[in-house]
Formats: structure tokens, C-alpha cells, sequence
């Protein structure tokens, strides 16, 4: 799996090189909803990382948020976020990143997370301890919940505003701090390298969490991720250390 996970490296590397490149310049806006924003540099993005990766495996497949390209049904599908955390780029926060996955027969093999604004690549293999930078991680050994900072996705559906609250509220009152960041690949890299101890989302997409779900859990940590059967194509997640009790 090394060279799908070089492949995986070098269009992650590439892809925050030109995000990076853009970040504070003027934006052009493909569409904006009321608590979301498409961005034309969200399409450009995933055209080159999809050419940068199908260029060396043209039987594979990708799933992206901007679109997919090949054959869904191949055995390798490349599953792609080119920059989670839009809203954060769109105002000028420097908190967001690219996200490649690669699934073989439906399973996670490899991920990537790159944050371009920090230099830092999380990058991870099935059967493999991962690396940041090169360099080895494990997730947190805190298993109390009154010493955990925990982060909290809050998906701005309409099925979801409502749900939400309870949940932050219960994380606010147990936890020693909660965060609202903004990326959820990067909720799952700090989860993954023990800066969180823990991410919890109720309504979440396939790319968002892909690569961070194969870092957290060959990190020693655990990943508990369920079909929404109100919300098509839509996931609820638990990704933690292992051993904190989130009393959910």
C-alpha cells in the first residue's frame, strides 16, 4: 500500500500548496446556502488532486464533495475532501485542510490529512502506526471525562439545529472544554494525535471523516460511525481515544 499512500501524500501536498497559495485573496462564490458556501477553489482543488491521483490509477474511482469521477463499483475508490472547513477559508481562518481516503472493497486502507497553513501532514495505513510529519503518534490516555476537551461538530440542518444542542450542552457541563472548529478531518487528526480526546458529530459526510478514521483508529483509538437513516448519505460519529467514558 506504499504507493497509494505516496499517491495519496503528493496530491494532498499539492492540493494545500494551491490553497495555501489562494488563502486572503479574492473568492469567487459557486453557490451559498445559509449556513454553507461553495467556492469555485473547492472545485479546482478536487480536479487536481482527481488528476493527480486517476492519472496513476485510471481504473480507480473517486468520491468526492465536488463530484465523483470513475466507475463507483471499482474496488478502489478514492474518497476526497479538497478543503474541509470552506467556511473557515471563505472568512480568513487559517483552520482547514485537505482530506484523501482510499477504500479497497469498501474498507479504509489509507488516509491523509494535510493542514497547509501549519505544515502538517497526519498520514496513516491499515496495519501500520501512523505518522505526523514522519513522525509516530497515539491517541490521548485520558479517560476522564472532567479532564477531556472534547470537539463537537454542529451540522446546521434543519433536522439537525435542534438535536444538536442537547448534546453540546451535556459535552459543556462533563467536559473540561468543548471546541467548535470548524473541520471535521481536523477534529479527527487531533483526535487521532491526542490533542483532543475525543470528536462527536451527528450528521457527517463520508469525505469528512474518511482519512480520520483510519488515522484515529490505527492510533489506537476507536471509531464508532453509523448510517442516518433520515439523512441520505449522511453518518453519526464517535471518534475517540478508546478509553474515555463519554457517558452518551
Amino acid at each position: 500500500m506504499k504507493h497509494y499512500l505516496e499517491a495519496a501524500e503528493k496530491a494532498a501536498r499539492a492540493a494545500g500548496d494551491l490553497l495555501r497559495q489562494n488563502f486572503q485573496r479574492p473568492l469567487r462564490v459557486n453557490s451559498a446556502e445559509a449556513h454553507d458556501i461553495k467556492l469555485e477553489i473547492d472545485v479546482r482543488t478536487q480536479d487536481l488532486i482527481t488528476h493527480s491521483l486517476l492519472e496513476q490509477f485510471p481504473q480507480h474511482a473517486l468520491y468526492g464533495e465536488e463530484g465523483i469521477v470513475g466507475d463507483q463499483s471499482s474496488e478502489h475508490q478514492w474518497v476526497v475532501d479538497p478543503l474541509d472547513g470552506t467556511v473557515n477559508y471563505f472568512y480568513g481562518i487559517p483552520h482547514f485542510c485537505v482530506s484523501i481516503a482510499l477504500r479497497f472493497k469498501g474498507e479504509i486502507i489509507v488516509g491523509v490529512i494535510y493542514d497547509p497553513m501549519r505544515e502538517e501532514m497526519w498520514s496513516g495505513q491499515k496495519g501500520e502506526s501512523p505518522r505526523l510529519n514522519g513522525h509516530h503518534f497515539r491517541v490521548s490516555e485520558r479517560a476522564d471525562l472532567a479532564e477531556a476537551v472534547i470537539s463537537v461538530g454542529l451540522s446546521k440542518t434543519g433536522v439537525m439545529i435542534e438535536s444538536n444542542f442537547p448534546l453540546l450542552e451535556q459535552m459543556i457541563h462533563r467536559a473540561r472544554k468543548c471546541r467548535l472548529l470548524g473541520s471535521a478531518a481536523l477534529d479527527m487528526a487531533y483526535v487521532a494525535c491526542g490533542r483532543f480526546d475525543a470528536y462527536i458529530e451527528q450528521g457527517i459526510s463520508l469525505w469528512d471523516i474518511a482519512a480520520g478514521w483510519i488515522l484515529v483508529e490505527t492510533a489506537g483509538g476507536a471509531v464508532d460511525l453509523r448510517p442516518r437513516n433520515d439523512m441520505k448519505d449522511k453518518y453519526s460519529i464517535v471518534a475517540s481515544n478508546g478509553v474515555i467514558d463519554l457517558k452518551l
